[in-house]
């Protein structure tokens, strides 16, 4: 008997017309987001959190460049996560150790209290953890489909929803914690729905079959990064092979260097949302509402918090109907994981509402990306298959102006903030506008990136390819830190609407450069598009 899609018998059970595994696959991923989002929006807070806020009091320059270099290294340790599990273990493998690792890393970070070390052995875990875990799990989404059609598109849409899911609760949530009750704890939060999804993947895992059992043990290998990695070698000799026998392909790579280059201008700006605008939320943003504000802000937060955790909740259930008989340990867990996640959703929305005021915690502008991203999706996804759908170096352009003007807004709204200033009180809609223009260029920059490496480089090249896509976004997140830590003394000697000005004046110039480039581009593609 053959089946529709890989993996086992019970794969081929559906949900939402999917198949079962894509699920078990949604949920770890949800959870792995949850954990690094979580942390992500605690790190930089906690650091410059004075002692007796049980922070370490760092200056704010010291915070931004280690932010800079732990956001920076998880875009590198995936190349490498890749190649082991291609030579060594297999995808299964990889992403339950990863898994665990991550899991060990928050667990270490929780444990910071009691001594400093464990910080930063929890961080190199989890930079780690991250590099066997991300590529891994990607590349098993590829593989549960037996084709290149509209349903492989619709499996990645969905598990991107996972991602986005998992970022906005670990954000809210962890982010809450770590600011109301102590950040220890929100570190040790994020490890436990980490440790969650690991035994949920871990004890599910036969429904895959053979996929992602053993670098021998797969069939159907997507030409993704993570599959052709182990042709890096190769690659390397090939790369010049090509470029002298095939002036198309030459072109193709140049398209490829040149997009890559650009790439490292959108993340540089887009990865201020840790560090420096997360500062600007917490040192120079009005948080406190009172009366009908803080009763608007309560009912809207509800809102925003409720709804996606009972679509996700709903989509469980189906998960439950079609696998429990056959993997009730794997469903329990995640069962268990999903009563404490509403049982922190509901204490945390009780006790807001039962304050007389509305406090917006610094970290919770963090959830507004992933917002975004969830409301407008649909909208850019009909946009780029109409007759309107621009190419894809226009869209490059587009997002990195958006990017810029969002940086303008947060430029115009620090104008009353005087020189050297440590605490203002700009109104937060700055802040929720900058954040709507900042998703907005996201949702035109990043899925067209990842695409036109896979469509413009050769087969053998593709692994290659995406390492260097890797490294571009290593660059911009280590210079978005290195950059974000002259917050300060740009603030005493110019102010931080000069600060903000950076953001917004270099992307929309790198914007205007590409739509100058768009027609070269086009052309150099080869009938790509």
């Amino acid at each position: 008997m053959e089946f529709k899609f890989g993996g086992s018998e019970i794969n081929q059970r559906t949900v939402l017309g999917h198949p079962s595994g894509l699920f078990v696959l949604f949920f770890t991923e949800m959870w792995e987001r949850f954990s690094y989002y979580g942390m992500r929006a605690l790190l930089v807070l906690f650091l410059v959190a004075s002692v007796l806020d049980e922070g370490w009091g760092w200056e704010r320059a010291e915070a931004l460049v280690l932010y800079g270099w732990y956001t920076g290294l998880v875009y590198v340790t995936p190349i490498f996560g890749g190649l082991i599990a291609d030579k060594l273990t297999g995808y299964r493998n990889a992403v339950v150790i990863g898994a665990l690792l991550m899991t060990l890393g928050h667990a270490a970070m929780a444990l910071e209290v009691f001594a400093d070390p464990f910080f930063y052995v929890g961080l190199g875990l989890l930079i780690i953890g991250n590099g066997l875990f991300k590529p891994n799990i990607s590349s098993m989404v590829g593989q549960l489909y037996k084709n290149q059609g509209k349903e492989k598109d619709a499996g990645y849409t969905i598990f991107y929803m996972g991602i986005n899911a998992g970022a906005f609760l670990g954000i809210l949530l962890c982010g809450y914690i770590g600011e109301s009750v102590g950040w220890h704890y929100g570190f040790g939060l994020a490890g436990v729905f980490m440790f969650f999804g690991m035994l949920q993947f871990y004890f599910a895992q036969k429904i895959f079959g053979r996929i992602g059992l053993s670098p021998k043990g797969t069939q159907d290998f997507d030409d993704t990064v993570e599959d052709t990695l182990e042709n890096t070698k190769d690659a390397i000799e090939d790369t010049i092979d090509d470029a002298q026998k095939s002036k198309v392909t030459r072109d193709r790579l140049v398209v490829i260097g040149v997009l890559a280059f650009f790439t490292i201008f959108f993340w540089w700006a887009f990865e201020q949302a840790g560090g420096s605008m997360t500062i600007f939320a917490a040192d120079y943003t009005d948080r406190v509402l009172e009366g009908n504000g803080a009763l608007i802000f309560k009912v809207f937060n509800t809102v925003l918090t409720i709804v996606p955790m009972l679509i996700i909740t709903w989509v469980l259930g189906m998960l439950f109907k079609q696998t429990f008989g056959k993997y009730a340990l794997s469903n329990i867990f995640l069962g268990i994981s999903f009563v404490i996640i509403w049982g922190i959703v509901i204490w945390m929305l009780l006790r807001e509402f039962n304050a007389d005021v509305a406090e917006v915690k610094a970290s919770w502008f963090g959830i507004l990306n992933s917002f975004f991203i969830i409301a407008f999706a649909p909208l850019f996804s009909k946009l780029w298959q109409s007759k309107y759908n621009p190419s894809g170096p226009v869209k490059f352009a587009i997002g990195l102006i958006l990017l810029g003007l969002g940086f303008g807004i947060l430029a115009y709204g620090s104008t009353a903030i005087p020189l050297g200033a440590k605490t203002a009180s700009v109104s937060m809609m700055f802040l929720v506008f900058a954040y709507l223009f900042h998703t907005l260029g996201e949702l035109c920059v990043s899925p067209v990136g990842l695409s036109y490496v896979s469509k413009l480089a050769p087969v053998k090249l593709v692994g290659l390819m995406f390492g260097v896509w890797f490294i571009s976004n290593f660059i911009a997140n280590l210079a978005a830190g290195i950059t974000g830590s002259y917050m300060d003394p740009i603030l005493e000697e110019k102010g931080l609407t000069y600060f903000f000005m950076i953001f917004t004046l270099i992307p929309i110039g790198a914007g205007v450069v590409m739509l100058i480039l768009n027609k070269t581009l086009i052309k150099m593609m080869h009938g790509i598009r």
